[in-house]
């Protein structure tokens, strides 16, 4: 892929699973270095719901057209979904041979949304320091935090990014 227009690191996360949880993400214009990050969550949720959702939480506020995303994620679920069992599961009706398909709803919208970008997928190793991860990571812990204290999880901020692209 050329140089993206946008950078995008995802997390999502829960304490238990189901659980309270929350997702994240951060959107960077390496130009610029412009970002933007935002939170959300829910009372009762999964992990693999919370990582899905910061990914089409992320593509949903991305503006224009066809934007060259380079996606960073923790989580292999997420990426295997969007890179190689996606196509299967369209086939086959959204589901999976041994039966029902898990968040089947999440799935048909990061597909609607995959659909709209050239996204160039990296899975990256969670709490290993590298530092967009370490960031989203944060910030989901906190989202879990004002849901803890029966806030909302809802949060954004506009910044300029000082680490690596």
């Amino acid at each position: 892929m050329k140089t993206p227009d946008v950078v995008a690191y995802t997390d999502g996360g829960c304490r238990g699973n189901p659980g309270p949880g929350a997702w994240a993400f951060m959107l960077i214009d390496p130009a610029s270095r412009n970002a933007l990050e935002r939170t959300g969550g829910e009372r009762q949720t999964t992990n693999n719901r919370m990582e899905l959702l910061a990914v089409i939480e992320a593509l949903r506020a991305l503006r224009g057209p066809r934007k060259r995303v380079r996606l960073m994620s923790d989580s292999q679920y997420v990426i295997n979904s969007a890179t190689k069992w996606m196509a299967g599961w369209k086939a086959k009706g959204w589901k999976r041979k041994e039966g029902e398909l898990k968040n089947v709803d999440l799935l048909q919208q990061l597909d609607q949304l995959v659909s709209l970008h050239d996204i160039e997928w990296h899975w990256v190793r969670g709490h290993d320091g590298e530092p967009g991860n370490e960031r989203v990571d944060e910030l989901t812990n906190h989202g879990m935090d004002r849901i803890a204290r029966g806030e909302s999880a809802a949060w954004e901020s506009r910044t300029v990014w000082t680490g690596p692209t």
